[in-house]
C-alpha cells in the first residue's frame, strides 16, 4: 500500500476529548511493543526510588551542596565513553540481548547500594562509584533501547510511541520520587534502594520475552571508525544538530535536580523534597495523558525550540518566587514543557534516521539530554555553593531562554523541518514501506 492510499484508508482523526488522549495504536499493533513498555514502567518506577536516595544520603553524609553536585561529574566521563561506543555496539550487536544484560547489571548496582545503606557506617565512595558505573550501563542500553523501538514499531505510529514511551516514564516519574520521599523518611534508605533492586528483577523477567533483535546487514563492527560515520551523519543533518543543542543548552543550564533538598531547607518546606522532585515528572504525565494532539503536528523543530524556552522561563520563575506552592506549580510546568520537547526531538530522530545508524546516532542523543543534566547538576550545586540557591536556580533558567533563542537563530533548519517534506523523512518512509510484508500491521 502506497504512503497516499495508507492515508486515504486511514480513520478520520478523533474529535474532542478524544482528540487529546494517548494514541494507543503502536500498542495494539505490536506486542514486543507491550512488553518493553511494561518492563520500562516497573524499572523506571524503581529507578526514580534512587535519583532521589542517592543524593539525599550524600547529602546525609557531607552536609555540602557541591558534594551532591558532584554525582554528575563522576557520571559525565562515563556518559560520554560508552554512550558513543554503545551507540556502535547497538548497530553490530543484538539490540535486545544488549538490553537485558545491561538491565541486569542495574539491578547488581542496586544490591550494593542496598547493602552500603543498612551498614552501621555507610561508606560514601561506593555511592560515587556505583553512579559512575550505572551511567557506563545506561550509556550501553539507551542506544539499544531508542533504535529498538523504530523497528518494533510501524512508520506511522512513531509520534505516538513517543508519546507512550513519555508516559511510561513520567509515571514512575510522579509515583517514584514521591513514594522516595515517604520511604527514605520514615522507613529509610536500605527500603528505596531494595524496592529499586526488585523492579529490576521483574523487568529482565520480560525483556527476556521480546524477540531477537539483530544487527542490520548494512551495519559496521563496533570501532572508532564506526562512531567517526555516525558524527558525520549528524553533523551534515542540522535539524538534527538543532534538537541536540537546544537539549544540551536546556538540561545544561536550567537543570535543578541537584540543589532541590537545599532549595526545600531554604523554603523551610522539607516536607516538600519529595513532592518537588515528583512536580517536574508530573507536569511531564500531564502532557503525556493529553498527548492525542501530538501526531497532528508536522513542525516539530519549532515545537522543540519553544518548550526549550518556556522550560527555562518556569524553572527561572521557580527560583524567583519565594512561596513552596508556587515553586511546586513552576517545576510542574517546566516538566510538561520539557515533555513537549522531548516527544518531538523523539519523533524527529525516529523519523529520519536509517536503520543501520540508529545505534550511533541513538549514542550521540544519549549524550545531548544525559550530559546536559549531569553537567547541569555540577553547574547548579557549584553555583548554589557560590551565590546561593534560589540564585543558582533563576539565573539558569534565564540562561537557557537565551540560549535557545540564539540556537533558534543560528540554526534554520531546525525551524523549518517539516515532518511531510523533509527529504529524509520521506525516504525513511518509503524505505519502510518497501520492506514491511503487506500482512504485518505493525511493520515491525
Amino acid at each position: 500500500m502506497t504512503d497516499d492510499e495508507a492515508l486515504t484508508a486511514a480513520p478520520p482523526p478523533p474529535s474532542g476529548l478524544r482528540a487529546l488522549l494517548p494514541d494507543l495504536a503502536p500498542w495494539r499493533a505490536s506486542p514486543d511493543f507491550r512488553r518493553l513498555w511494561v518492563s520500562g514502567t516497573i524499572s523506571g518506577f524503581g529507578t526514580f526510588l534512587t535519583f532521589v536516595a542517592l543524593p539525599v544520603q550524600v547529602k546525609e553524609l557531607t552536609g555540602s551542596a557541591a558534594a551532591v553536585g558532584a554525582i554528575g561529574a563522576v557520571e559525565l566521563v562515563p556518559l560520554v565513553v560508552f554512550g558513543l561506543y554503545g551507540g556502535a555496539l547497538a548497530d553490530a550487536w543484538d539490540k535486545r540481548r544488549l538490553i537485558v544484560w545491561t538491565e541486569a547489571g542495574q539491578g547488581l548496582l542496586s544490591t550494593v547500594l542496598l547493602v552500603n545503606a543498612v551498614l552501621p557506617g555507610p561508606a560514601l565512595w561506593p555511592l560515587y562509584v556505583v553512579a559512575a558505573l550505572s551511567s557506563a550501563l545506561v550509556s550501553v542500553q539507551r542506544p539499544a533501547l531508542d533504535s529498538l523501538w523504530p523497528r518494533i514499531v510501524a512508520h506511522e505510529h512513531l509520534t505516538a510511541a513517543a508519546s507512550l514511551n513519555a508516559l511510561r516514564w513520567t509515571v514512575g516519574g510522579v509515583a517514584g520520587p514521591a513514594l522516595a520521599g515517604v520511604v527514605v523518611a520514615y522507613a529509610g534508605l536500605g527500603w528505596a534502594y531494595a524496592a529499586d533492586l526488585l523492579t529490576f528483577v521483574v523487568s529482565v523477567a520480560l525483556m527476556v520475552g521480546i524477540a531477537a533483535s539483530p544487527a542490520s546487514h548494512e551495519a559496521a563492527r563496533p570501532s572508532l571508525r564506526a562512531i567517526a560515520e555516525g558524527a558525520r551523519y549528524a553533523w551534515g543533518r542540522k535539524e538534527l544538530l538543532g534538537t541536540y543543542a537546544v537539549d544540551l543548552a536546556a538540561m545544561t543550564l536550567a537543570m535543578p535536580l541537584a540543589v532541590l533538598p537545599f532549595l526545600a531547607d531554604e523554603l523551610h518546606a522539607e516536607w516538600s523534597l519529595g513532592l518537588m522532585y515528583a512536580s517536574v515528572p508530573a507536569g511531564a504525565l500531564l502532557v503525556s495523558l493529553t498527548s492525542g494532539w501530538t501526531s497532528r503536528v508536522h513542525r516539530h523543530g519549532r515545537v522543540v525550540a519553544l518548550s526549550a524556552a518556556l522550560w527555562g522561563g518556569a524553572i527561572a520563575l521557580a527560583g524567583l518566587v519565594g512561596n513552596v506552592w508556587l515553586v511546586l506549580l513552576c517545576l510542574t510546568f517546566a516538566g510538561g514543557f520539557d515533555m513537549v520537547s522531548g516527544i518531538f526531538r523523539g519523533a524527529m530522530w525516529n523519523q529520519t534516521i536509517p536503520d543501520e545508524l540508529r545505534g550511533r546516532l541513538a549514542g550521540i542523543e544519549l549524550l545531548s539530554y544525559s550530559v546536559g543534566p549531569t553537567v547541569g547538576q555540577l553547574r547548579g550545586g557549584g553555583v548554589a555553593a557560590w551565590l546561593g540557591v534560589r540564585t543558582s536556580v533563576w539565573s539558569g533558567g534565564l540562561l537557557c531562554v537565551g540560549a535557545v533563542g540564539l540556537l533558534s537563530v543560528c540554526l534554520p533548519g531546525l525551524m523549518t523541518y517539516d515532518a511531510r517534506t523533509n527529504e529524509h523523512a520521506v525516504r525513511l518512509r518509503a524505505r519502510r514501506a518497501a520492506t514491511a510484508p503487506s500482512s504485518a500491521p505493525d511493520g515491525g
